[in-house]
């Protein structure tokens, strides 16, 4: 299935979710409101005055887009179309059941006068719908007429290895809507003959796969397509690539194929950036009490400036001025070079526990990460993240002796990343530093960031692993 369709297929699936969750939730409602149902369960008898109405219309409009959302995170519409049941069972159960904690959280926090049951009432009801809902789509899927509706028939044109590939990748997939009616060898048969071949067939389109070296025969292919109004899909597989995923795109009107290793934007990098604002600013006022108090205990332990400034490498090795609460002398960098033998780091990066450049306050503030809270100043200025790979020194990243170690500079710095709450007082190889970055921009989403976020918490708590 195209990606287009896939997309379309799943953004019904979650608006029909979203109504499921709705229903679910005001029948939960009058489930604990009816007295015969309360009386056959054996629960105490309630009034619509005591389930505070109309705050529960609130909650139940903020349910409406987080339901799905939450389906979303637990890979429920990321599986096969015809998968295993187990595959709908497992991931709807683990979304119902945080959505349901989740409820509850929220009506404790703001105490809202609703019983609990009434939210398991809803846990049960929603996945029950949401299954059934589930079961319908399968059954309608695999019924013979809708099966026929939605088959295209299709020619696949290539050369004899490249059909023979595609052939075998689409039998690997039995919920292929793709229907093959033929197949034409552009070496071994003149490329004229493709129009008998559409006719013959009364095709909806082709599917061509094809070298650059035979860029003139699928010119005339495509061509030929057009005049006759048949779709075309070209398999761009020209270049191999490791681990770029591709796109296409458009530029001046012209069509683009991109080659991207980096998250493309979608709706979560967007909420990406709106947590980075928000959530440095939101921090920058409630800590601006500890702020005050640190600044106040450096200035009166050791002689010198508050902050320390350093250039750093921001996104794309683009350098920008990075701010941490001062934790050493102010000739620290002129020694830096006499404790080279000591460190601790292999590769370009510099790292020592005991460094005696430290000052007493900087010890506490680095045990405990503190000093890093001035950079929230640069999340705010948009030269970095909450969450992201750690900016390193200018110096430091230009010693990079292995190219692929710059992938980490692909994505906006950050205040914490996977490194930090992986250990990182085991870790004293760069290049295991690098792998943990290049992981974390494989498989980023707004989902990882936010569990990131929340184990950083007991990490920093504990003041484990600073250096």
């Amino acid at each position: 299935m195209l990606r287009r369709d896939r997309q379309i297929r799943t953004q019904i699936q979650q608006l029909a979710d979203a109504c499921l969750f709705a229903a679910s939730f005001w029948i939960a409602y009058y489930l604990r409101l009816n007295p015969q149902v309360v009386a056959w369960i054996g629960l105490p008898s309630l009034t619509d005055e005591a389930l505070d109405t109309q705050r529960l219309v609130w909650l139940w409009a903020a349910l409406i887009p987080v339901g799905p959302l939450i389906l979303e995170s637990q890979n429920f519409y990321n599986r096969p179309t015809f998968g295993s049941r187990w595959a709908i069972t497992w991931p709807l159960l683990k979304g119902c059941f945080i959505t349901s904690i989740g409820l509850v959280l929220v009506m404790w926090l703001f105490k809202f006068l609703t019983p609990r049951s009434m939210l398991i009432f809803f846990g049960g009801i929603s996945f029950g719908l949401i299954y059934l809902k589930e079961e319908a789509v399968r059954w309608m899927l695999q019924s013979p007429m809708i099966q026929a509706q939605s088959k295209r028939r299709f020619v696949l044109v290539g050369t004899t290895r490249e059909i023979a590939r595609m052939r075998a990748e689409l039998n690997q997939h039995t919920d292929t809507s793709v229907e093959v009616m033929a197949e034409f060898d552009l070496v071994e048969t003149p490329v004229q003959q493709i129009v008998n071949l559409l006719h013959d067939h009364s095709v909806f389109g082709v599917l061509l796969s094809a070298k650059h070296t035979n860029f003139e025969q699928i010119e005339y292919v495509i061509r030929t397509c057009e005049l006759e109004g048949i779709e075309v899909w070209l398999i761009a597989d020209f270049f191999s690539t490791q681990i770029s995923r591709t796109s296409f795109d458009e530029l001046l009107g012209r069509p683009l194929l991109v080659f991207r290793t980096t998250p493309e934007a979608s709706w979560q990098s967007l909420a990406k950036q709106l947590l980075d604002f928000f959530g440095a600013l939101v921090l920058l006022i409630v800590l601006s009490p500890v702020f005050l108090t640190i600044a106040l205990a450096i200035k009166l332990s050791t002689p010198g400036p508050v902050f320390f400034r350093q250039q750093r490498s921001g996104i794309n090795g683009s350098p920008f001025t990075i701010y941490k609460f001062r934790t050493m002398n102010t000739n620290a960098e002129q020694f830096k070079h006499e404790l080279a033998a000591m460190n601790e780091m292999s590769g370009p990066v510099f790292k020592l526990t005991n460094d005696p450049r430290i000052t007493p306050i900087g010890k506490f503030l680095r045990k405990y990460s503190l000093d890093e809270l001035p950079q929230l100043f640069n999340v705010l200025r948009s030269e970095m993240s909450l969450v992201g790979p750690r900016p390193l020194p200018v110096d430091e990243v230009s010693r990079f002796d292995n190219l692929a170690h710059r992938r980490r500079l692909s994505v906006k710095p950050g205040l914490t990343c996977l490194w930090q709450i992986s250990g990182r007082n085991q870790i004293s190889d760069f290049r295991d530093w690098v792998r943990l970055d290049l992981e974390y921009i494989d498989n980023w989403s707004i989902w990882l960031d936010l569990r990131i976020l929340l184990l950083t918490i007991p990490v920093v708590l504990r003041g484990t692993g600073a250096k």
